[in-house]
């Protein structure tokens, strides 16, 4: 059994047992935690019910969250030419083409999302190894394969988010940080929320939401009332 902090412990005795919360009271419960030495994200967790071994049922999609991500995005883009100078002058932290893939193929990736132009596909494919498992690989879904540079860093720094369900059907982001004020907090998670439910495969069958949480970085998690979240 995993050994549980006396932080960790004091805050589970500030959750009732077997209750479901409402959005605005699961914030409240959240900002009674003792307080972390640095400011935790706030984790949005649910557990969908889908079916993940069919492609058909695959939920995942982007966002831009109201309130921001609270995040420093460090974004990097591998270009060419004139795109390689639009990617500067838009702010990207790191830029290159053939240099930065075989850097990025060595195993460096101090980056929070990677943009790349389609024609640098070809070239950028060869990086899933380290890419994958990272989830920073480029892709049409998410905005991130493009040739608008400019527009796709500037939706970053605005709190541009992947939503994605993993294979056991469980959607988990960071959805703003503990600092944040309640209405900054409801913003981003009703956002991303009714995302979710728009993104319901036709093919899903029964119940969609099977479970919603909140938590912060270091902290247990709060369930939500999935009826409830107003």
């Amino acid at each position: 059994m995993r050994k549980r902090s006396k932080s960790y412990k004091e805050k589970l005795k500030l959750i009732e047992p077997g209750k479901k919360y409402s959005l605005d009271e699961s914030i409240d419960v959240l900002e009674k935690f003792p307080k972390a030495k640095f400011d935790e994200s706030v984790e949005f967790t649910v557990k969908l019910g889908i079916n993940t071994k069919h492609s058909d049922q695959q939920v995942r999609g982007t966002i831009i969250l109201p309130s921001g991500s609270g995040k420093n995005m460090k974004v990097a883009v591998i270009a060419k030419d004139e795109k390689l100078v639009e990617a500067e002058k838009a702010g990207a932290e790191v830029f290159g083409a053939e240099e930065l893939i075989e850097k990025i193929k060595g195993g460096w990736v101090d980056f929070d999302v990677l943009i790349t132009t389609p024609d640098m596909m070809r070239f950028v494919g060869v990086l899933g190894k380290v890419l994958g498992k990272r989830g920073l690989m480029p892709s049409p879904k998410t905005g991130t394969i493009t040739n608008d540079i400019k527009k796709a860093i500037e939706e970053v720094r605005k709190g541009k988010a992947e939503y994605r369900a993993d294979k056991q059907g469980i959607m988990h982001m960071a959805i703003g940080k503990a600092s944040f004020t309640k209405d900054k907090l409801k913003a981003n998670i009703l956002a991303v929320y009714d995302a979710l439910l728009k993104a319901k495969p036709s093919t899903a069958k029964g119940v969609y939401v099977r479970g919603v949480y909140l938590a912060n970085t270091m902290s247990p998690g709060v369930e939500l009332d999935a009826m409830n979240m107003n």
